[in-house]
């Protein structure tokens, strides 16, 4: 069985681990548990944002973690992003700093610009606002001038590498094309159902990493649209593809572990999101096997060209990421 990397090497040098774990929708008191359960497993890669709200708690754990002496800080890579509010350049500093704070460390590993549409803050949420059933865009912001507070943060040594989430291929190249410093990483929506083909080539072509949340095509999520949104959306849930289900069965791994090894090979960064420390460590169980080119592409034609993840409000931004293909 040929072996396969645990690290994904960045344009800046370092190695990101190619599997983290996600903490997104992590409720209070499951992130600890989650935390040092991955820890415990092998992870050395944690992925958060500051509108994630769970950053207090990490950073507890981390603490705990490091006092310990199970872990020193260099051990660990850290994922932090700016939120949709942050968009000017004198801010990136500010909520950055916010994220350290809270995480109780000087520096994260990547800070991300959680996406290319601005808001304005409004009642406390940066993230998206809405009033009066629209989102409040902030329209004198440019994610240019936000990457220019970006470069501050790697230059002001908070961050070791900056990237973005979200963007779309002309976002990603105008961003490339005006930086000082380059994108280091993109993280998007990318699964069997939504394999961003063209996106990763063009990625490749720019030495940026990818990494993909929702790997496993997030099978909570329509439960989370109900509770949070009223929205009743039954979404195909990819863990139940019968593709899947037979690859599993041959490799005797689960529908999870195959999704997230086949994203492995083609040399994708996951952070699959759980709080079950069970599922955290199936997660991780990724590289004792190999999927064959049989495996791959059956799965690779799942692909339905369908995002499973929507964003309320950002059709009438001026720079909604999702109104071209890729």
């Amino acid at each position: 069985m040929a072996s396969f990397p645990h690290y994904v090497k960045l344009n800046n040098g370092a190695r990101m681990p190619i599997i983290g774990l996600g903490t997104w929708q992590a409720k209070e008191g499951e992130v600890k548990v989650a935390v040092e359960s991955a820890i415990d497993c092998g992870y050395r890669h944690i992925d958060t944002a500051w509108a994630y709200k769970n950053e207090k708690e990490i950073g507890k754990t981390l603490k705990k973690v490091f006092d310990a002496g199970k872990l020193k800080r260099e051990d660990i890579f850290i994922v932090s992003k700016l939120p949709n509010g942050g968009h000017h350049r004198d801010k990136v500093l500010h909520y950055l700093q916010q994220s350290l704070d809270d995480l109780q460390l000087s520096y994260v590993d990547m800070y991300l610009v959680h996406s290319p549409f601005s808001v304005v803050p409004l009642d406390g949420n940066e993230q998206l606002p809405i009033k009066d059933g629209k989102l409040v865009i902030d329209y004198e912001a440019d994610f240019l001038d936000t990457w220019k507070g970006m470069e501050d943060a790697v230059d002001a040594e908070m961050t070791k590498a900056i990237g973005i989430s979200n963007f779309n291929s002309e976002q990603i190249k105008r961003i490339y094309d005006n930086a000082r410093i380059k994108p280091a990483n993109l993280q998007v929506e990318c699964h069997a159902y939504f394999p961003q083909i063209k996106l990763f080539q063009i990625c490749k072509e720019l030495n940026i990493s990818l990494t993909a949340y929702g790997p496993l095509g997030n099978p909570s999520l329509s439960g989370f649209l109900r509770e949070n949104f009223g929205i009743n959306a039954e979404l195909p849930n990819l863990l139940k593809d019968p593709a899947l289900q037979d690859i599993a069965e041959k490799h005797q791994k689960t529908a999870a572990q195959i999704l997230l090894r086949w994203l492995i090979q083609r040399g994708i960064i996951v952070i699959p999101k759980s709080s079950n420390p069970n599922r955290i460590k199936q997660n991780f169980e990724v590289f004792d096997f190999n999927l064959s080119e049989e495996d791959v592409n059956q799965i690779n034609g799942l692909d339905r060209n369908h995002r499973l993840f929507e964003y309320s409000g950002v059709e009438e931004h001026p720079n909604n990421p999702f109104n071209i293909p890729f």
